[in-house]
């Protein structure tokens, strides 16, 4: 179990409605369709047909998940032109696109682990070892679940939203 720090031990005097990061990210990217697109991204894919034919979903929906994952910053437009064709938009991941796949990988796992064994692995290309998604300190500690808090920082030790962790 995660433990509260501080003020945020007391769950009946403040509410996480609205601040919440869990809340702001699956606003950007809590559908099932966004999430394919983003592991579809990671995997090199670009092209808007392609993310249709592998993520299994209509134009529409394609259209409308990639334009909310440009908006929100996670994947960019890049204009590209076949010989003899129009020129088109591909989708690249942003550095927060990059930085949002951890998240996926996490989901992969708990997957692979919960729902039915999957031949798939995650693997550390550098050795051929199994790898997984884990939650470390800025020391470099593994922090198991039952040794994670939660707490306020003031603005001033918040940083820039990439500084933030």
């Amino acid at each position: 179990m995660t433990v509260l720090q501080g003020p945020l031990t007391d769950r009946d005097s403040w509410s996480a409605v609205g601040h919440c990061a869990i809340e702001k990210t699956m606003g950007l990217v809590g559908t099932k369709s966004a999430m394919l697109i983003m592991r579809e991204a990671y995997y090199g894919t670009t092209r808007f047909d392609d993310f249709a034919r592998r993520v299994g979903i209509t134009k529409a929906a394609t259209s409308a998940r990639l334009s909310e994952l440009v908006e929100a910053g996670l994947l960019a437009k890049q204009p590209y032109r076949e010989p003899g064709q129009r020129v088109r938009d591909e989708y690249v991941l942003t550095e927060a696109g990059t930085d949002f796949m951890p998240v996926v990988w996490a989901m992969f796992e708990w997957g692979r682990k919960h729902l039915g064994d999957t031949p798939l692995r995650l693997t550390h290309l550098g050795c051929g070892a199994q790898a997984g998604v884990e939650v470390v300190c800025a020391e470099g500690h593994r922090v198991p679940a039952d040794e994670l808090g939660v707490r306020l920082v003031r603005r001033a030790e918040r940083g820039t939203p990439s500084q933030r962790s």
